[in-house]
């Protein structure tokens, strides 16, 4: 799919129009003063959606979990 070169200002004006061109599975490169900022596109084409696991469940070690501050000073 090609991308389409937006200006930041059109972003911020019509963000709402965005959002629901980008659901739909559009992509946009945003410029700024005609250079490449970043790249809007919908998080499902990166294909990580749902593919997060769980690698440590702290909540089995201790009720209610354990502190970041004991974490930390285990590493």
């Amino acid at each position: 799919m090609k991308n389409s070169i937006i200006g930041l200002k059109d972003l911020r004006e019509n963000m709402d129009s965005y959002i629901s061109q980008i659901n739909k599975g559009k992509t946009f490169v945003v410029v700024r003063k005609s250079k490449p900022v970043f790249k809007l596109m919908p998080l499902d084409m990166w294909g990580d959606e749902g593919v997060w696991e769980k690698v440590v469940d702290f909540t089995k070690i201790k009720k209610g979990g354990v502190s970041l501050t004991d974490v930390l000073s285990k590493i």
